[in-house]
């Protein structure tokens, strides 16, 4: 038989890691008619609630749930990445433990790896139950990386996805610390079958994702696929170098034909701040990926376990 590994990372999902479970085995007829076995990795990210409690509930319900559980929260990435280290399946799914990745969809992935796509991925067509600000932003951000960046993110793209085991390889063979997943799956490339299905609001509890750390997500999504924003630094700082020789002659010139002095400071404080700013925004975006440079030849873990079933 061929082994599915889904994993599921949590974070404060007491209230979803049963829900999860029980619309998941909703599958195992479809499984057993296919010859499949399965496995469940919940990857507790430092869960604060009692996460870990009800996934251990589970393990001594059914052997194939498994849990691996954080020392602290070191975020999604990590636990998806330390999931797919975990995960010995000949197929590897990823998935939210909070039902708005509907386990219901599985079989139609499945029938999209038959017909010979090596991975099949979800996305999102309507945005229901979101701010409108945030879905707008979250456009713009899906524009501009498929404009400055190799790697395809398609909009509305979920991290709702089935692998197969070549595929999970390929991600794996690229240890970076600074992880952006999505990033990731479409710089593999792949022959990828995307499926369309409406937005699926959470089962229970609240989402731990904010604007700020959405907007904080993006530009990890930006410096780690893209060196547009250097290559932006270098053209603006090109721009104001010919903007301040141009103003230069101008004021030489001036002052030869007619004699008028230079204008006074309000003007001289406007420039030299305008320039100033542009010059520290700069040295931001370098500082981004210095930060980053910074973080990867530590070789910290990505991750590190408290505690294993």
């Amino acid at each position: 038989m061929k082994l599915l590994s889904a994993i599921i990372p949590c974070y404060n999902e007491e209230e979803n890691v049963s829900y999860f479970y029980e619309e998941f085995i909703k599958n195992e007829d479809y499984f057993k008619k296919n010859e499949l076995d399965f496995e469940l990795w919940y990857i507790d990210d430092g869960s604060k609630d009692n996460t870990v409690p009800e996934v251990k509930k589970l393990t001594q319900k059914d052997k194939r749930v498994h849990l691996l559980s954080f020392s602290r929260n070191f975020g999604k990435e990590a636990a998806l990445y330390a999931g797919l280290q975990k995960a010995a399946g000949d197929y590897i799914a990823c998935m939210d433990a909070d039902l708005q990745d509907p386990p219901g969809l599985l079989p139609e992935m499945f029938e999209a790896l038959h017909q010979g796509y090596d991975m099949a991925a979800t996305r999102r067509v309507t945005r229901k139950g979101e701010p409108l600000i945030r879905s707008f932003f979250a456009r713009m951000f899906y524009k501009l990386m498929n404009r400055i960046s190799e790697a395809e993110i398609v909009d509305g793209a979920r991290d709702f996805r089935l692998m197969t085991r070549q595929v999970v390889d390929a991600i794996l063979s690229m240890p970076e610390y600074n992880r952006f997943t999505k990033g990731i799956f479409g710089w593999v490339g792949f022959k990828t079958k995307w499926l369309e299905f409406e937005n699926v609001e959470r089962k229970k509890g609240e989402t731990k994702w904010s604007f700020w750390k959405l907007f904080i997500y993006s530009l990890e999504g930006i410096t780690s696929f893209s060196t547009a924003p250097l290559a932006f630094a270098a053209f603006m700082g090109v721009v104001f170098c010919l903007f301040s020789f141009g103003l230069i002659i101008f004021t030489i010139v001036r002052k030869a034909l007619f004699g008028d002095p230079t204008s006074g400071w309000p003007s001289l404080v406007c420039i030299i701040s305008l320039i100033s700013g542009v010059q520290l925004f700069c040295l931001g975006i370098v500082g981004q990926y210095l930060a980053k440079t910074y973080m990867e030849v530590k070789k910290r873990p990505i991750y590190l376990v408290k505690e294993e079933i």
